[in-house]
């Protein structure tokens, strides 16, 4: 196997490292449009592990944004699979391009939708991934596969989903992905800041699109921006986080391999970034329309949502003054054997132990450990498959025993837990 990451920042830095310590593919190109990143990476690499690890790693130049040139790098590193790792907008081009090169491809991110023109809060318009999968019979005729939506949410949610349809229930009314944390950033000195451990690019866009929701009776229907708020038990310490509807790739992707009668997503972010993305949203700083602002050199065009990206502190950045644990889970309820079950299946990431050991912040080093545990499943042909498939599509014991055996016993050492709720509340 040989992997083209696309993107060096925080998630595909992450890759990488994560990446570093296996041995199960023969050369990994980490590429960015600024190559510089990516030959941090690998020095990063060659730090920690000595040449010879980092030996299977190079730098390149790459633009996510233009189709031949991932074609093009794809064919000049002779790559197998291409690893996306940038943000959703370049979904397009570097889905394609890995097609046109002959690759197959994975992602933790799809292709963006588009509201409703006219009823947003009621109906769907383009669905996350709709672009992708509208291309599934191209991907199957070539015998060849696009995983799609497999970082840690989508990605390992979308594996719970699978094992607990196939493993803790008969029937399932409701497969909810909860995800909460209590992360904070503190400056030197001291105060805590408004720093977010992910993209704010990916956040404004998941955060401010329509929520959406499937139920069996009624196929997929939108709501208003953090609506449905619920206090959810997060586990480790972590304790209750408010969660509300947000946007995700999930609730596109589990109607399609799970049965299940209601599908959702709910994400903890707090009063006050919900607060500050409703700012955001009314001042017309989420737009990605470039408006025209005054330079010393005259007028240039730029994206709002481009200049608050800029002006925020970069998510990889932030490990060394951020402190907490982030999980994410799935609750599901049903029932099993005739008795109505409630559980959430989960997997906590704790600052401390990621920066300490892979200096990673936690959340984009969980965001990466999904992708590099499937590329290993693929190249050990456990997991096989061609056209555009989730994470459901795939059976879920071999993800989740690889990710939690000991690494003295070729795992990860990542253990999942599973906590029985009372089914009534």
């Amino acid at each position: 196997m040989r992997i083209l990451l696309i993107g060096a920042g925080g998630v595909g830095d992450a890759i990488a490292k994560i990446a570093a310590r296996r041995d199960f593919f023969d050369h990994m190109v980490v590429s960015d449009y600024d190559e510089a990143r990516a030959r941090r990476t690998v020095g990063a690499i060659s730090e920690a592990h000595g040449p010879d690890v980092a030996a299977r790693f190079s730098a390149a130049t790459i633009d996510a944004g233009d189709i031949d040139a991932v074609r093009a790098a794809v064919q000049d590193h002779g790559a197998t699979h291409v690893m996306n790792a940038v943000e959703p907008r370049f979904v397009p081009t570097v889905f394609a391009g890995a097609f046109a090169g002959g690759a197959d491809y994975l992602d933790m991110a799809m292709s963006l939708s588009r509201p409703h023109p006219t009823d947003p809060y009621r109906q769907p318009g383009v669905t996350l991934g709709e672009e992708q999968f509208g291309a599934a019979a191209d991907w199957e005729k070539a015998g060849r596969l696009a995983l799609v939506g497999m970082g840690v949410e989508p990605g390992l949610s979308d594996v719970f989903a699978r094992y607990a349809c196939d493993n803790l229930f008969d029937e399932v009314d409701e497969l909810g992905t909860r995800d909460g944390a209590n992360l904070v950033v503190r400056n030197a000195n001291g105060d805590e800041i408004f720093a977010p451990s992910f993209s704010i690019w990916t956040t404004i866009e998941e955060c401010l699109n329509p929520p959406v929701i499937w139920e069996k009776d009624v196929g997929f229907f939108t709501t208003p921006p953090f609506s449905e708020p619920e206090v959810f038990e997060f586990p480790d310490g972590i304790g209750p986080v408010e969660c509300v509807n947000v946007e995700h790739e999930e609730v596109l992707l589990m109607p399609r391999w799970c049965d299940a009668r209601r599908v959702t997503f709910k994400y903890g972010l707090g009063e006050e970034f919900i607060g500050v993305l409703r700012v955001l949203h009314t001042l017309g700083l989420d737009s990605t329309e470039p408006v025209a602002v005054r330079s010393p050199d005259g007028r240039v065009n730029v994206a709002p949502r481009d200049v608050v990206a800029a002006v925020l502190p970069d998510p990889a950045s932030i490990g060394p003054i951020m402190t907490g644990k982030t999980c994410a889970g799935l609750a599901v309820t049903g029932t099993k054997d005739g008795r109505r079950r409630r559980v959430y299946l989960y997997h906590v990431s704790d600052n401390e132990w990621t920066m300490r050991n892979y200096g990673t912040q936690c959340v984009v080093w969980q965001t990466a450990l999904g992708p590099v545990i499937a590329l290993e499943l693929l190249a050990k042909q456990v997991w096989a498959g061609s056209g555009v498939l989730g994470p459901e599509a795939f059976p879920a014991e071999p993800f989740l025993e690889l990710m939690q055996a000991d690494e003295s016993h070729g795992g990860y050492g990542q253990p999942w837990g599973l906590r029985e709720d009372d089914p009534t509340s």
